[in-house]
């Protein structure tokens, strides 16, 4: 299906409130499940892994660490860089996502010009201009662009718009639609940070500035 982008909305707070914690009774109260009551609440819009699933996949990442301290700590002494991204899933309300050939379609009528590279959408500057510019328009006014965008793109390809020739419109349609609501939703939330990335990368390379997850463990 193609890499996905990936765009979680974090409670700061809650993931520094872990990152303070000590390593073992984190882990403890992890494989208890006794820290579900303190996951921040998911926003019915957006996707997130199941409790059980996030806790899982930590505690599997988990045991390949050794170390006393803080939570911070020890991730930081074992460069557990995608464990930390197991707890951003963790104390997000959700994310956004959607595969990274159409990000292009989202992000260029977000800013109103062509992105060169699939590496320049996920740049720290372009992000602050999807947020500024998707503020000054609707969530219907934003999903109309982008999708009279697509049906002309694929009329300069010479590429059919009848669903009686092409059974995949209305579905990529109604693809199209709703990522770019729910885009314009996520982005336009306020007060959480903003992670953003891709499938199989990294985890160090996550997010922007103080919240990027390289600089997270190392400051």
């Amino acid at each position: 299906m193609g890499i996905e982008m990936r765009l979680h909305l974090v409670d700061g707070e809650a993931l520094n409130s872990i990152l303070e914690m000590d390593w073992g009774d984190f882990l403890s109260r992890m494989e208890s499940s006794s820290l579900r009551s303190t996951r921040p609440a998911k926003d019915p819009k957006l996707n997130r892994d199941f409790d059980i699933d996030c806790e899982a996949e930590f505690l599997d990442l988990s045991d390949h660490y050794s170390g006393d301290g803080t939570v911070k700590k020890v991730l930081s002494a074992n460069e557990a860089h995608d464990a930390l991204l197991k707890l951003v899933e963790w104390t997000s309300i959700g994310h956004w996502d959607a595969w990274e050939g159409r990000c292009f379609l989202y992000l260029e009528n977000a800013i109103g010009r062509e992105i060169e590279h699939v590496d320049d959408m996920y740049d720290y500057e372009l992000w602050n201009e999807v947020r500024s510019n998707l503020l000054q328009m609707s969530e219907s006014e934003f999903a109309e662009k982008v999708c009279a965008d697509w049906m002309q793109r694929r009329k300069d390809m010479g590429e059919t718009l009848d669903e009686n020739k092409d059974p995949r419109i209305i579905p990529t349609f109604e693809a199209h639609d709703k990522n770019s609501r729910i885009l314009h939703h996520a982005v336009n939330m306020k007060g959480f940070v903003q992670i953003l990335g891709r499938e199989h990368l990294d985890g160090q390379f996550w997010g922007h500035g103080d919240w990027n997850l390289g600089n997270l463990l190392n400051s």
